[in-house]
This record gives structure tokens, C-alpha cells and sequence, in this order.
């Protein structure tokens, strides 16, 4: 007799708890509503399942046992608004970066009530493209760019990007938007900044299949941040924000990389949805008129 629905859900989610995986009973559903192309609140409704159903939900229970990531057996992840393209060779949007979204997308439209019409926006270490498609998605005025260094990464970025008008750019982010400097309103980074001692502490999924490049940042978790400070400071106008997403031991080194550089004002840090600290947030501080060139004037 083919097993029910619900039966089904129950031996799946059980296979998931025993391989250690935190919500077991959501992610069964989740790979089983994939499998049967429909949405979980319907599964209920579902009398039977088929011999190749069946099949293919025990393949994808399997995967998420050896802890594969959700989001890449299904090929989509959630974030705010938008379900994005993901999967290998693509670092997966987590919730928390949400908050950072947020501040980023209500100063574009600080900018836009206080007149500026088109505000513009960067996106630096870009992954999937979700935060400037969120920004770019919200803010339907504003020109957003996003910059990915990984080949596989920015595939999907621009999949995802396809009729938006974000400008998806594959390069480095210490150069590849040098045409924009000072003329940015808000830059946003979710860089790598896990230190490479803390390998054996990061969860297997993440480990085993996050690309590394989006992951490790030298032996402090800051290499890549004190890139986007620099890079930052360059692009944006006098007054405009920075916003970079850090890891939650890093609430008082991530800050003070700002602070340190001479060339921000307002260095704070924020928290994340569970309350640990996740991102700092600054202005660009006055450039000095009194240098040489205006190519002086800008790199200050």
C-alpha cells in the first residue's frame, strides 16, 4: 500500500532529525511541496503519491541528510520580498542580512523625499544579487550596481537581475566600480569574514558548500572589510552611507575598521533579527577642499 502524505512527512522528518538537521519537520515539507511543484499549505490536500514522487522526495530527503542546504536542492532562497535563483557556486541569503536591506533601502528613500530623484546605490561582494535587488526592487527609482568576483556567483546574480536594470559587474570590488567614485549614495557589502582558524567551528553547511570565496577573510575575519571601507570611502558622496554586514564576534573590530580610517563619521554598529551584533553602518565624512587635484580630493 503506497504510504499517505502525511505518514511520508513523518518518516522524512524523522531522517532529518536523526542526520542532525534544526527543522526537520519544515524542511520535509518543503522538499516534498517541491517535489509535487505546489505550495506547503496545500500539501494536506494531496490524496496520494505516485511511485516517482516518492522517488524523488527520498533522493531529496538524502541530500538534506548530508546537509546540503535547503535552498540549493530546491533552487530558490526567500529574501525580504524576493525568491532568488541560488545553488552551487552561490553563497545562500540568510534572514539576518535582512536588517542591514532595510537600512540601506530607507535611506534611498530618505534620499528621494528629501529630492534627490534618482539616488545610486553599490553593491559590493554581491553573491545571489539579493541586496540589490532588494534595493532596486523597492526603490524602483533608484540605479543600483552590484559587483561579484565569482564567475558561478554572478550567473546567477544576473539571472536573477534580468529585467531589473541593476548593472551586475564580475570583477573585484577593488577596482571594479572605480568610473563611480564620489558619486554614490549608499553602499552596501555582505563580505566574507570568517577567520581561517575558525574553520573547524562553522557549520557543515556552510563549510562543505558555501563557496570559500564568499566565506574565509585572512587570519582576523577582516580582510574583506577593510577593503569595503576603502573602497566605500572612495565612491560615495560626502555625507552618503555605508552599510557592511560582519560576523556577531566582530561587533567591536568591524566598527573600528571605520573609525580607525579617518574617513567616516557616525560609525555604529546594529543588530541582527535575534538581537547579535551584525553590521556597521557610517557616513562619509567631509572630504578636505584644500588638496591639490581633485583626484586628491576624492582618494581623501
Amino acid at each position: 500500500m503506497t504510504p499517505d502524505v502525511a505518514s511520508t512527512l513523518a518518516d522524512g522528518a524523522q531522517r532529518l532529525a536523526l542526520a542532525g538537521v534544526m527543522a526537520p519537520r519544515h524542511d520535509a515539507e518543503v522538499l516534498l511541496a517541491s517535489v509535487l511543484a505546489q505550495p506547503r499549505s496545500t500539501l494536506h490536500r494531496q490524496p496520494s503519491l505516485s511511485d516517482g514522487q516518492l522517488a524523488a522526495f527520498a533522493v531529496a530527503l538524502g541530500r538534506r541528510a548530508g546537509r546540503e542546504p535547503l535552498q540549493h536542492i530546491v533552487g530558490t532562497a526567500a529574501f525580504r520580498y524576493l525568491e532568488l535563483k541560488v545553488g552551487q557556486g552561490v553563497f545562500v541569503p540568510r534572514p539576518e542580512t535582512e536588517v542591514m536591506t532595510g537600512v540601506a533601502v530607507g535611506e534611498l528613500h530618505r534620499l528621494q523625499q528629501a529630492g534627490v530623484g534618482a539616488p545610486r546605490a553599490v553593491d559590493l561582494c554581491a553573491g545571489s544579487g539579493a541586496v540589490a535587488l532588494a534595493m532596486a526592487t523597492e526603490v524602483p527609482d533608484s540605479v543600483v550596481t552590484a559587483v561579484e568576483l565569482s564567475p558561478e556567483a554572478v550567473c546567477y546574480a544576473r539571472d536573477n537581475a534580468a529585467g531589473t536594470g541593476v548593472d551586475i559587474r564580475q570583477g573585484d570590488i577593488a577596482d571594479a566600480v572605480d568610473d563611480l567614485v564620489a558619486q554614490v549614495h549608499v553602499v552596501t557589502a555582505n563580505p566574507p569574514y570568517i577567520p581561517l582558524v575558525a574553520f573547524e567551528s562553522v557549520d557543515v553547511e556552510a563549510r562543505e558548500f558555501d563557496p570559500a570565496l564568499a566565506l574565509w577573510s585572512g587570519d582576523d575575519g577582516l580582510d574583506a572589510i577593510r577593503v569595503v571601507c576603502e573602497v566605500a570611502a572612495r565612491l560615495l558622496l560626502d555625507g552618503g552611507l555605508v552599510a557592511c554586514e560582519h560576523a556577531d564576534v566582530q561587533g567591536d573590530s568591524a566598527p573600528a575598521v571605520f573609525a580607525a580610517s579617518g574617513r567616516w563619521a557616525e560609525v555604529r554598529d546594529h543588530t541582527d533579527l535575534a538581537g547579535r551584533p551584525r553590521f556597521v553602518t557610517a557616513r562619509r565624512a567631509p572630504r578636505r577642499t584644500a588638496l591639490a587635484t581633485p583626484q586628491d580630493r576624492l582618494a581623501r
